[in-house]
């Protein structure tokens, strides 16, 4: 009878839970359909930031496969690449490490409400950060938010991470610390659909720079319906020799 009643009282408890975290507004992890969060991830979130930041499908000519990730950290933009010059953008929030790495990596893994570990030099002059040298457990107050995905370059992390934040004003702004900060809702709608193994490409400022004038290129292209001018190698000029006439030989 006694573990009759245990069972009975834990099966309360989880739908008070569950009813707990309905009405406070929070996300169930519907991409899998019976997965929990223990912590609110804000839908309302997505209105808070500017239009051109706020999670949609956008054109976007590259020439990645679909289901690679590209970062655009000068414009503050990350894409999934969908296909057909298609891409899902969302926008982002970039720190000191985001713009420290440009390159090619990939993503090795993935982890819901993941664990932070501070830094060695950050531990050394927070006292705060400090406090968590051996690691702060996942939840509203990390700083790697709901989730978080780890690139490497073969087996070496290059510490540069894609995760969540709960600071919303930081989406579309640099901020003076982390790598690539997207929304908890964003982060969590990333790490549904792209899977370890995923290649991610991060631009650097001169890779920006080439991507956008490609852009540039392609909407002109399309507005004023031209092609592309031939572009022809330029070819090596003989110099010209003067004879001088006047000279007796």
């Amino acid at each position: 009878m006694r573990k009759i009643r245990d069972m009975n009282l834990q099966r309360l408890l989880g739908m008070g839970l569950a009813a707990a975290l309905a009405v406070s507004g929070s996300s169930v992890a519907r991409a899998n359909g019976h997965v929990m969060e223990p912590f609110e991830i804000s839908q309302a979130e997505l209105q808070q930031v500017p239009p051109n930041f706020r999670r949609q499908e956008v054109r976007y000519v590259t020439s990645e496969k679909p289901g690679t990730i590209i970062v655009d950290t000068s414009n503050r933009y990350l894409y999934l690449v969908t296909g057909s010059n298609m891409a899902i953008r969302y926008g982002i929030g970039v720190g000191r490490q985001g713009f420290s790495w440009a390159g090619r990596a990939v993503i090795r893994r993935k982890v819901r409400w993941p664990r932070w570990n501070p830094p060695a030099a950050m531990v050394a002059r927070d006292p705060e950060a400090a406090k968590w040298a051996h690691g702060m457990p996942g939840g509203p107050t990390n700083p790697l938010g709901a989730r978080a995905l780890y690139l490497f370059q073969g087996k070496v992390d290059t510490l540069y991470r894609i995760h969540g934040t709960f600071q919303v004003s930081s989406i579309g702004k640099a901020v003076s610390s982390g790598c690539v900060r997207l929304l908890n809702a964003d982060a969590a709608d990333l790490y549904e659909r792209v899977p370890t193994g995923t290649p991610v490409v991060v631009l650097g400022s001169r890779s920006n720079m080439l991507a956008r004038k490609v852009r540039k290129k392609e909407v002109r292209k399309e507005a004023h319906n031209e092609t592309f001018p031939r572009v022809f190698p330029r070819t090596k000029q003989t110099p010209v020799v003067r004879r001088n006439f006047n000279l007796d030989l």
